[in-house]
């Protein structure tokens, strides 16, 4: 029990170094990234721009991207958020004004995460380029996630978790689909 309560004891203390990090550029970037990430319209731009100007890679790509996607939200807010009953971090903890948009749903698992990296992981498979410049969205919604209050580091680690075993899911299921029918 001792590691468990140093683990949960670090989880709050990071959560309210991450909300208290004020800085210009917090400020600026973070909350358009959260406005994009928001119903995984940022995922879907992504895609269609990917099968758009892309040709055969990039349709690949946006494909498994949004099935990894699908499988991650499904996974994070359909299983996961149903199993774990989490508070998100408590009010008092976030010195801004995020604070008022967070969901009333589980804290655990963080779905944006699990969206974003599974989206990410999936295109970089296909396109290591363009998995690349996903990589850069997906981390800054990870950090407003824990900035904004709306999750804990942990939701969001789980959430990236649950995103690389939906991309692993989805790039293993044609081999499993071929070798079972096959």
């Amino acid at each position: 029990m001792e590691i468990l309560d140093t683990l949960r004891h670090g989880d709050h203390q990071l959560t309210k170094r991450m909300a208290a990090w004020d800085s210009a550029w917090a400020r600026q970037v973070l909350p358009p990234v959260e406005e994009a990430a928001e119903h995984t319209k940022l995922w879907w731009a992504a895609a269609v721009i990917m099968a758009a100007g892309g040709g055969r890679r990039g349709r690949k790509a946006a494909a498994a991207g949004i099935t990894a996607m699908a499988v991650a939200e499904l996974l994070s807010n359909g299983v996961a958020k149903q199993l774990v009953e989490r508070r998100r971090p408590p009010k008092e903890w976030i010195p801004h004004d995020d604070v008022k948009d967070r969901p009333d749903s589980s804290s655990f698992p963080s779905g944006h995460s699990a969206a974003a990296v599974a989206f990410t992981a999936s295109v970089a498979s296909s396109w290591p380029w363009a998995g690349a410049a996903c990589a850069v969205p997906t981390v800054l919604v990870a950090l407003q996630r824990v900035h904004s209050g709306a999750h804990y580091p942990s939701d969001v680690a789980a959430g990236a978790a649950i995103g690389l075993a939906a991309a692993a899911l989805v790039r293993a299921t044609p081999r499993l689909l071929v070798r079972r029918l096959g």
